[in-house]
């Protein structure tokens, strides 16, 4: 039986600017693969207009109800002047197109930097952005798209990495148990947090998905928006010790509460959700080994010295599941 490949192999330039220019553009012909590994993203040149970027979703990720709540929530940010990169309607006023088998949708090109999170200014400022968008996250709920519990990112996770045969066999019962001992830490630490608001989050709130200009920061990717406690999108810009992370939680709290209440329970989850995102992300990786552009970009992963490295990642884990949460300090 011959090899089927991987699904994007159908995605090529011809099938790509066609579906762009179903749009109801031109292009030129030109286009720039941009720096995605989950989609396929790319910067598409216009006749005579500025280039558009056009994202084209993993085949079977998401069900196309996902997606759309993905793009509404993306839009009414926008609605609000809240600076997210919400995806363009067409002249029919959708915003999810397919094409070919591939569910895709086309947005302005933004530019910007990394923020620079060493400033106290700028965690203010972030702080404020993150506020908004959590006061219209709480308005209401997603239907079709996951929460990050540590059934989905912790259990499963470590089912998936254990049965994938990726993981040497004779480090095996070593992750096996560090991983148990991790997952039970950690939904210590959920039972004596008790119930949390959960609200619409970004998910995936680190500094890469953050684009920094003279008018101030704007996100450039939902894709990873999930029900969650409002600290998953506020613990992933702190780092450093813990006198440092402590002073960066304080200023982007004072910008925060400009705009939303911070329940300062939450921040007995941070190493909680910060075990469950390692997890996620190794088996990330592994649901994605057939993909070539992970083992391209990603060589280090599926090594004896990543294992290695991984289980004492979890160990270390596993002793800061046991310390002192962070303080709020106002």
């Amino acid at each position: 039986m011959s090899d089927p490949g991987h699904p994007y192999d159908a995605l090529t330039p011809d099938v790509m600017l066609d579906a762009v220019e179903r749009f109801g553009v031109r292009c030129d012909g030109t286009f720039i693969a941009l720096n995605s590994y989950e989609n396929r993203v790319y910067q598409v040149g216009i006749e005579d207009a500025e280039p558009l970027v056009a994202k084209f979703y993993r085949p079977n990720r998401w069900p196309p109800a996902s997606i759309l709540e993905e793009h509404e929530f993306g839009l009414e940010l926008a609605e609000r002047e809240i600076p997210v990169i919400a995806p363009l309607r067409d002249e029919g006023g959708r915003t999810l197109l397919e094409h070919r088998g591939f569910h895709y949708a086309l947005y302005e090109r933004r530019g910007g930097r990394w923020p620079e999170l060493d400033r106290t200014d700028v965690r203010e400022w972030l702080g404020r952005f993150l506020g908004r968008i959590h006061a219209v996250g709480a308005v209401r709920r997603f239907s079709h798209r996951p929460a990050i519990d540590a059934r989905s990112w912790g259990d499963e996770s470590q089912r998936y990495l254990i049965r994938s045969g990726l993981i040497p066999e004779y480090l095996s019962p070593s992750f096996q148990a560090i991983s148990d001992e991790l997952l039970t830490r950690t939904r210590q630490l959920i039972s004596i947090a008790g119930t949390s608001r959960t609200i619409r989050l970004h998910g995936d709130c680190h500094p890469s998905n953050i684009l920094w200009t003279e008018q101030g920061p704007h996100f450039v990717d939902l894709d990873d928006c999930r029900t969650g406690p409002a600290v998953q999108d506020i613990w992933m810009l702190l780092s450093g010790e813990r006198e440092e992370r402590t002073a960066q939680l304080a200023d982007i709290l004072t910008g925060y509460c400009e705009f939303h209440d911070f329940d300062a329970s939450e921040l007995i989850l941070i190493e909680a959700l910060r075990s469950l995102r390692i997890l996620h992300y190794s088996a990330w990786l592994a649901r994605r080994w057939d993909d070539p552009a992970f083992p391209h970009n990603f060589p280090w992963f599926n090594t004896t010295r990543y294992w290695e490295g991984q289980i004492e990642t979890l160990q270390e884990q596993c002793d800061n599941l046991v310390q002192p949460a962070l303080e709020w300090v106002t």
